[in-house]
């Protein structure tokens, strides 16, 4: 007999998922009934927090939806930062979780793992839906994929009470893959638009994702310098027409208000990239041109056209309406590049070092994934990096910002690359939130360098409090000591001081599955 747990797991290989991220408890049995035999990989993580970063690390990495399972109640309570994390950054993120038996929910009857109610608590964050017969398994999950590749991804949630998951189900029919949508009407008036502008500047985020090639022949055709939000870095390296620069810059945002025409492509100008600084205002052009899948982001800001559709179709469709522009694109991104990277020595003395950290990382090991914490050379580098593999440079310290995001999406992101070096980038802060992680890298000997930054301290918010003129409480919790802690772990460890010589070295060394590298920070 197939039962509805087991037709799931066979529902989601259908619709191409290759693996799961997962903690088995007494609710998922049947779920994980389906998984043996199966050719869905099963990576055991640490913490539900943990696995649902993972997710959140393979989706980014290979452009796929992460999915995780986990227990209800606690399970899904502690995978809710995680799927914060990926609805701010527009990440496609299925969970799928337990939920008590039909006739107990909202009874309070003192279940294992009960909560009030479980599917009201999701919907707060994302979209949810609630299996209770077979017959709805098949089109619940043409739902979950369908929502996360229409319209703005995010996470979505699925929820099988205990009872019905080892219900007799019949077999899944096949499903039908959701197509990208083109924008179906504003073409011809973006292209007139363009094509009388004379100094054009193109804003991509994060919906730009995998289609660089797309994205490079536009800014061609147009002559015009990409400015890259820190979920869009990698497309443009070392291109004449690249701006890897935070638009919250002052000198970006004279390159954007010099302009005679902006096209913002897949970015929702969320505050943490065009306003880190909080000076009040978005470097934002009401005649401009946007292009994103969600028609909420359209609506947020004024524009003189907005094309709903998904951005590399629609760069595509709209290239070749566009007439060669010939002008001063280069000269342009050129000076706001010099420009930008001076500007953080003037915003904070260390921060161009911090930087050479973070480049030197790139040249030890180029075509890496450089996956991110919130961590002082991550805020360095998201305010001017230029790395050189798209979709290779992404961390949590943006949007959400959850600390302890770094090691878990690292392993998510090693098992969707195989063969690629992953470098997870972490203070010693953070890797203290999720520390069990590493050992899942070993378990699955993934190539990952996992890279602490040690100042033995919060000191991003001890800064912070000091700028404030406040008191710093809290900030210096008792380090790990990283030697025998990566000894527990068994991973091989060495440690360097703040020079990047030391680190190019260290980055350089030969690896065999993973590693901690030490980088030792004066507080």
């Amino acid at each position: 007999m197939n039962t509805v747990g087991m037709r799931l797991v066979e529902g989601l290989h259908a619709r191409g998922v290759e693996v799961v991220f997962g903690i088995p408890g007494v609710h998922t049995v049947e779920m994980y009934r389906g998984l043996s035999g199966s050719p869905v990989r099963h990576v055991t993580a640490r913490h539900e927090q943990g696995c649902a970063f993972m997710a959140d690390g393979y989706a980014r990495a290979t452009g796929k939806p992460g999915v995780a399972l986990v227990i209800t109640g606690p399970g899904l309570t502690n995978a809710l930062t995680a799927m914060a994390q990926a609805r701010e950054d527009s990440v496609p993120m299925l969970v799928i979780s337990g939920v008590n038996r039909r006739a107990s929910l909202g009874k309070g009857w003192g279940l294992l793992h009960e909560l009030p109610d479980q599917q009201a608590m999701v919907a707060t964050l994302c979209p949810t839906r609630r299996i209770t017969a077979p017959d709805q398994v098949a089109e619940t999950l043409d739902w979950a994929f369908a929502t996360m590749a229409t319209g703005r991804p995010g996470p979505v949630h699925i929820e099988v009470p205990t009872d019905v998951m080892p219900m007799e189900c019949p077999a899944l029919p096949a499903p039908t893959p959701p197509l990208p949508r083109v924008a179906a009407s504003g073409l011809d008036r973006a292209a007139a638009l363009l094509n009388a502008a004379e100094k054009l500047v193109i804003l991509a985020g994060g919906g730009t994702r995998g289609a660089e090639a797309a994205l490079r022949a536009l800014a061609e055709r147009l002559d015009a310098p990409v400015v890259q939000t820190i979920n869009a870095r990698g497309q443009m390296h070392g291109h004449p027409l690249t701006v890897p620069a935070s638009p919250s810059l002052s000198s970006v945002r004279r390159l954007i208000h010099d302009a005679d025409r902006v096209l913002a492509i897949g970015t929702e100008f969320g505050w943490t990239d065009y306003d880190m600084y909080v000076v009040g205002d978005l470097p934002a052009r009401p005649d401009m041109i946007r292009i994103d899948a969600c028609a909420e982001q359209l609506a947020r800001l004024p524009a003189a056209l907005t094309l709903q559709g998904d951005a590399g179709a629609t760069m595509a469709a709209l290239l070749p309406l566009l007439a060669p522009h010939k002008g001063d694109g280069a000269a342009r991104a050129d000076e706001s590049r010099s420009k930008a990277r001076a500007e953080i020595g003037q915003l904070e003395p260390l921060m161009p070092q911090r930087l050479e950290m973070v480049e030197v990382i790139r040249a030890a090991l180029p075509g890496c994934l450089i996956v991110g914490d919130s961590t002082q050379p991550i805020y360095a580098g998201n305010l001017y990096y230029d790395h050189d593999r798209p979709g290779g440079w992404f961390n949590a310290a943006s949007g959400y910002g959850a600390l302890g995001y770094g090691p878990g999406a690292a392993v998510g992101a090693a098992v969707g690359t195989p063969g690629v070096k992953v470098v997870c980038l972490v203070g010693d802060g953070g890797l203290q939130f999720s520390p069990g992680e590493l050992r899942t890298a070993v378990d699955e000997r993934l190539p990952i360098t996992f890279l602490v930054w040690n100042n033995a301290a919060y000191n991003e918010i001890a800064e912070a409090m000091r700028a404030a003129n406040t008191e710093v409480i809290g900030c210096h919790p008792s380090p790990l000591k990283m030697e025998p802690f990566a000894a527990a772990c068994d991973l091989p460890f060495t440690s360097v001081p703040l020079d990047p010589e030391a680190l190019h070295w260290a980055l350089a060394q030969p690896q065999d599955g993973p590693r901690l590298i030490e980088v030792r920070v004066t507080a």
